[in-house]
């Protein structure tokens, strides 16, 4: 973790994590498929919604009114998203904030991060959702993002 590295302090800080983030997740092999290949993401006209979400998401002050369970349940009708691919989205998502940022926001924009990515895994899995990762409940794998956080601290 990058232990000098300021809070996230505005919109002009998300808008940097966020394209950073995305701009690995598009590269990414596992899950990068998801954003160029099967939704065809045009980070150009993703960035400012996301942003808007995220802006109030950690902030609320941002004005964010669209569906975010849509995109991610029509994906899900093409290929399916499995807990290792959230866990793999958590992973580099917690990696791009500790590698621009240290704070209070930046730990809520993490562990926000990791909220919706088991809420929407829960909602796309539905049921079997709490017995996919071994019965403990989560239908999630947080380990590798668990793993990557001790190993960047």
């Amino acid at each position: 973790m990058n232990h000098s590295a300021a809070d996230i302090s505005d919109r002009a800080d998300l808008e940097a994590v966020l394209r950073r983030f995305y701009t690995a997740a598009f590269a990414d092999p596992q899950i990068g498929p998801f954003f160029t290949q099967i939704a065809g993401t045009d980070l150009e006209v993703h960035l400012p919604r996301i942003t808007n979400f995220w802006e109030r998401a950690i902030f609320r002050t941002a004005d964010y009114r669209r569906n975010a369970y849509a995109p991610h349940a029509a994906l899900h009708s093409v290929r399916a998203m499995t807990a290792a691919d959230f866990g793999r989205w958590v992973q580099l998502w917690n990696a791009t904030i500790d590698g621009r940022h240290r704070g209070p926001n930046a730990e809520r924009a993490k562990a926000q991060g990791e909220r919706i990515a088991l809420t929407l895994h829960k909602r796309l899995a539905g049921h079997d959702a709490s017995t996919a990762a071994g019965g403990d409940g989560l239908g999630f794998v947080p380990l590798a993002a668990l793993e990557l956080r001790s190993a960047l601290a």
